[in-house]
C-alpha cells in the first residue's frame, strides 16, 4: 500500500504530514521532549484548515510568511464550509478565510501574529516599490536616491544597523501582515527523525505518488529508525546548523569554536563531524589562518584508521607549503607504513619525493607503470567531444556506447540487488529509501559479506546473465545508487554481457567493494563492443575521452591502473578539433 496521499484529495499534503507526526510519535516517542510532544497534541485537536495552514507553511522556505500569500483554494472552501455550520448554529465566523484558518494557530503560539522584523527579512519579504514605501524616512534621512534598486538599497542601509520592527512600524500602511512560523526547527527536527537526514523532505511523498521517484519496499520493523538516543539528533542538528552558517559565509574561526561533541559510539556521527571539520579546514586555509587549518585537518585526519583522507592529504601538503618539510615527511611515511589506500598512496607518491628532496634525503626508486593504450583524433568540433568520438569510431558490427559511470556500476546494482537492499538493522527506517543507510559507512560490506559473495558467485558459473537481465525486467524504475535507468536499455546490457568476460566483471566489482564512494566514479566514457571478433581476440574495450586541454583526473589514473593489472582492455583518446577556433591553446 502507498504511503503517500493521492493527489485528487486536496488536502494530501496534511495526510503526508501527519503520517509522518504519526511515524514519527510510534518510532521515535521516547527521543521526544515534553514541549514537543505538546505540539503533537496541540497540531492534532486544531481545525483541519489551520492544521492544512500550518503544513503549507512548513513545507515553504523560510519562517515568515505575507498573509497575502497564505491563500489557497481547498483551505478556503474549508473555512468557508466550517463557517456555513457555525452560521447555522448562531455562531459568528471571521469574515476572511485565510485570517479564520490563521486565528487558531496564533491563538495556541504556533505563530506570531506580529514579529519583528530585521532590515535582511524586511527586503526578503517586501517588493521594490513597497521597500521604496515602507522605508522613505530612512532614505530621506540617509540622502539617498530615492530610485535605487532593491540591492542598492539593502547594501546602503544595512550599515545603519535599523532596529528590527514589526512590519506596522516599518510601514504603517502595509495591506497585510507578515507573520512568523514558530515551529519550523520543531517540524525540522521530526523530518529529520523520519528521513534520518535533513536532504529529503516532504516532496518524496508526491514524487512517489506521481510515480517519479519509486522505492524498493524493504521490510523493517518498528525498532528500526535512524536514532537511538536524543543526543545523536541533536548532534546531527548542531552540525547541520554550523553547515549552513559556513555556507553562508560565516568565518571557520567562529564556527570551529562550536562543534559539538558527538557520542563516541556512533561512528556515522563521527563522520559528519569530521566531513565539517575538513570544510572548516579548507576555509580557515583559505582565510590564510595556516595553524587553525592544521588543528582542523588534524582533528578531521587522524587516527588515520577512520578518518579522512583528504583532511590528512591537506593536512601534509599545507605542512609543506609552510616549510614544514620535517613533520610532513614523518607523517607521511608514518602513513605510508600503514597499508593506506589507492588514493591516499596516490597522493603520498607524489608528495613524497618533494619532501625528501627538500629534507636532502636519496630520492626514492621510480616508479614507473605502462601507459594505456593511446588513441589520437582530429575531429570536427562537436558540443559534446564523447559523441564526436563515439560517432567516430561506432561501425556496424562494433557499436559504441556512452556509459560513464553507468554500466559497470550498473550491472554491478543488478546483480548485487539482494545485497544492497538487504533488510539489515540501521539500514533501512522509511519507506524512501534509494539505497541503505549505511552505504558509504565503515562496515557496510563486511555486514553483508557473505551476501555479496553469493551474489558474485553468480560469475563463476555464468548465472550472472540472466540474474541481471531478470532483474532489470523486475525492478525497473525503482531507486538504486549504482543503476542508473535512463542510462541503460536492456539491448545494451544484453549486448555487454555477451562480450565482457565474467572474470573481469567479478574484478571490478570487487574493487567496487573495496571502496564503493571511491570507486563508482571515474570509469571510462565509452565502451566500444566487439560481438562477432574472433576467439581469443578482445571482444569489447574501455575508452577514456579527454578533449582539447582535458586532463586524467585521480580516480582516472586509478581506474586505468587497475584495468591494466587485470588486462582490461582499455584506450585514452585524445581529441584535437579541426576547427582551429577549437583548438588546444597550449
Amino acid at each position: 500500500m502507498s504511503v503517500a496521499a493521492t493527489l485528487e484529495d486536496p488536502f494530501y499534503y496534511l495526510t503526508n504530514f501527519e503520517f509522518v507526526l504519526g511515524w514519527v510519535t510510534e518510532r521515535h516517542g521516547d527521543l521526544l521532549s515534553d514541549e514537543e510532544l505538546a505540539f503533537l497534541a496541540e497540531f492534532a485537536a486544531l481545525p483541519r484548515a489551520s492544521r492544512a495552514l500550518l503544513v503549507r507553511m512548513v513545507m515553504r522556505r523560510g519562517e515568515h510568511f505575507r498573509t497575502s500569500k497564505l491563500v489557497y483554494p481547498e483551505i478556503s472552501a474549508e473555512v468557508s464550509a466550517d463557517r456555513e455550520d457555525r452560521a447555522q448554529a448562531g455562531d459568528s465566523a471571521a469574515s476572511d478565510p485565510g485570517e479564520a484558518a490563521l486565528a487558531p494557530l496564533v491563538a495556541a503560539g504556533l505563530v506570531e501574529s506580529a514579529p519583528v522584523l530585521s532590515l535582511e527579512v524586511l527586503f526578503a519579504q517586501l517588493r521594490l516599490p513597497e521597500l521604496r514605501a515602507a522605508l522613505a524616512e530612512e532614505v530621506c534621512a540617509a540622502g539617498l536616491p530615492a530610485r535605487l534598486g532593491k540591492g542598492a538599497l539593502f547594501d546602503a542601509l544595512a550599515p545603519r544597523r535599523l532596529e528590527a520592527r514589526p512590519l506596522s512600524t516599518w510601514w504603517p500602511a502595509a495591506p497585510d501582515r507578515v507573520v512568523r512560523l514558530t515551529v519550523m526547527a520543531t517540524c525540522d527536527r521530526l523530518r529529520l527523525m523520519f528521513f534520518g537526514n535533513l536532504r529529503q523532505d516532504w516532496s518524496d511523498f508526491v514524487l512517489a505518488e506521481l510515480g517519479v521517484q519509486r522505492f524498493e519496499r524493504v521490510p523493517f520493523g518498528a525498532e528500526s529508525r535512524a536514532f537511538q538516543r536524543r543526543e545523536e539528533v541533536d548532534a546531527y542538528l548542531a552540525l547541520h546548523r554550523l553547515r549552513e552558517r559556513l555556507d553562508a559565509g560565516e568565518p571557520a574561526s567562529m564556527l570551529a569554536a562550536e562543534l559539538p561533541p558527538v557520542p563516541a559510539d556512533n561512528p556515522w556521527l563521527a563522520a559528519r563531524r569530521r566531513r565539517l571539520e575538513l570544510a572548516l579546514g579548507r576555509q580557515a586555509e583559505r582565510d590564510g589562518e595556516g595553524e587553525r587549518a592544521l588543528g582542523l585537518y588534524r582533528l578531521a585526519g587522524w587516527p588515520a584508521e577512520t578518518g579522512s583522507v583528504e583532511a590528512r592529504i591537506r593536512h601534509l601538503r599545507l605542512l609543506e607549503r609552510r616549510g614544514e618539510h620535517a613533520e610532513a615527511h614523518a607523517l607521511a611515511e608514518a602513513l605510508v607504513g600503514g597499508s593506506p589506500g589507492e588514493a591516499e598512496a596516490q597522493a603520498l607518491s607524489r608528495l613524497r619525493p618533494r619532501l625528501r628532496r627538500r629534507l636532502g634525503l636519496a630520492p626514492l626508486p621510480r616508479e614507473t607503470a605502462p601507459d594505456p593504450e593511446r588513441l589520437e583524433l582530429c575531429l570536427p568540433r562537436s558540443s559534446s567531444v564523447e559523441r564526436a568520438v563515439g560517432d567516430h569510431l561506432a561501425r556496424n558490427d562494433a557499436p559504441v556506447a556512452y556509459v560513464e559511470n553507468t554500466l559497470l556500476t550498473g550491472l554491478f546494482g543488478l546483480l548485487c540487488w539482494e545485497a544492497l537492499f538487504a533488510p539489515l538493522p540501521g539500514a533501512f527506517f522509511h519507506p524512501f529509501h534509494s539505497g541503505p543507510a549505511d552505504l558509504y559507512r565503515e562496515g557496510f560490506v563486511a555486514r553483508r559479506r557473505e551476501r555479496f559473495d553469493a551474489c558474485l558467485a553468480r560469475l563463476d558459473d555464468g548465472r550472472h546473465r540472466q540474474a541481471i537481465l531478470a532483474t532489470w525486467r523486475e525492478k525497473q524504475g525503482l531507486a538504486n545508487p549504482f543503476v542508473h535507468w535512463g542510462a541503460l536499455d536492456e539491448a545494451l546490457l544484453s549486448l555487454s554481457l555477451d562480450c565482457l568476460p565474467a572474470e573481469h566483471l567479478r574484478a571490478c566489482f570487487e574493487r567496487l567493494l573495496g571502496d564503493l564512494k571511491a570507486n563508482r566514479a571515474g570509469l571510462p566514457d565509452l565502451i566500444q563492443l566487439f560481438p562477432d571478433a574472433a576467439a581469443g581476440e578482445p571482444r569489447y574495450r574501455l575508452i577514456e575521452v579527454k578533449g582539447p586541454g582535458d586532463r586524467l583526473q585521480d580516480n582516472q589514473r586509478r581506474w586505468l591502473a587497475f584495468f591494466r593489472e587485470q588486462g582490461i582492455p582499455v584506450a585514452v583518446c585524445q581529441v584535437r578539433w579541426a576547427d582551429p577556433a577549437w583548438a588546444d591553446p597550449a
